[in-house]
């Protein structure tokens, strides 16, 4: 899967401030996973904001080869389960919603509209060391970034500031986040900065990152360099471009019948369709393969 220019990840430190932060946006990438599903507005937009703070979220993972996974489920909501994950900058997503209660709600729907009582689930996969750790949130809050902040603040202990948009325009759908967060000190004798929310520098540069507007986030025309400087002009910023997030639906024909073929003879038969195939849908991308139970 290509990429556009618009599909970039840039990350970046304020040595001065012991900050650092990414900056993420999508266009054609967004576009090419939306376009698997004809979701209404509602669903495009929680979508990109799940698969934004992924992106945002994977690219803080030291071993190429890990994993991130967001997964936010509901006791009844209108949306029944969010899957977003990140993996080396392929992204994937897909969300399970009611349509008919969809529709008896506004145009632009609350986060507890759409999910009503529910949680946020945050996974790393380290691939190399094996190493798997989650951390579940409840959704509360205006979006999905308020909930990412809650896990930071939570597992992480490390102050943060998430902020994501998503617009539908006449070329597409783009999206947008930043990711800021203060590292933390930890030199001998002196107070680590996660039990210091209040900290002087962390309050500067919060304020700061925190000015961003949502038509700044997903403006096509606007470099990702140029708005960091909006932001911290005055300040000595040092970036590094980071992996180009592009669509990366990992499904194809040979994987799925080699997973079908580990089940029993049996198993594999009733599994089989009234036209003596097994049929396995991938829910990320929509494609559907017609598996042969007995050749599996």
């Amino acid at each position: 899967m290509t990429s556009s220019p618009i599909d970039r990840t840039l990350a970046f430190t304020i040595p001065a401030r012991s900050a650092r932060g990414r900056l993420v946006r999508l266009g054609s990438t967004l576009d090419a996973i939306l376009s698997a599903h004809n979701y209404p507005p509602a669903i495009e937009r929680v979508l990109g904001e799940a698969l934004v703070l992924a992106a945002l979220l994977g690219a803080t993972l030291k071993d190429s080869t890990g994993q991130l996974t967001l997964q936010a489920q509901t006791e009844g909501g209108v949306i029944e389960l969010l899957v977003a994950d990140y993996r080396g900058g392929e992204l994937r997503g897909y969300v399970r919603h009611d349509p008919d209660r969809l529709g008896e709600l506004p145009a632009d729907p609350s986060l507890f509209a759409l999910f009503g009582k529910g949680y946020l689930a945050i996974t790393f996969d380290q691939a190399l060391t094996g190493e798997r750790y989650q951390g579940i949130v409840p959704l509360e809050g205006t979006c999905l970034a308020d909930a990412a902040q809650a896990y930071l603040a939570q597992s992480e202990q490390i102050p943060s500031l998430i902020r994501i948009g998503v617009a539908r325009t006449p070329a597409g759908c783009v999206a947008g986040g930043l990711m800021l967060q203060h590292l933390p000190e930890g030199e001998e004798g002196r107070e680590r900065l996660h039990v210091r929310l209040d900290h002087p520098e962390w309050e500067h540069v919060a304020a700061l990152g925190g000015s961003v507007r949502e038509p700044e986030l997903v403006d096509a025309d606007l470099p990702l360099e140029t708005l960091l400087w909006r932001l911290f002009n005055e300040e000595e910023v040092r970036t590094q471009a980071g992996p180009t997030p592009v669509k990366g639906c990992r499904c194809d024909p040979d994987h799925v019948a080699s997973v079908i073929a580990r089940f029993p003879e049996d198993e594999r038969l009733a599994m089989a369709n009234e036209a003596g195939v097994i049929e396995v849908d991938c829910e990320f991308c929509s494609k559907r393969f017609a598996i042969e139970p007995l050749a599996a």
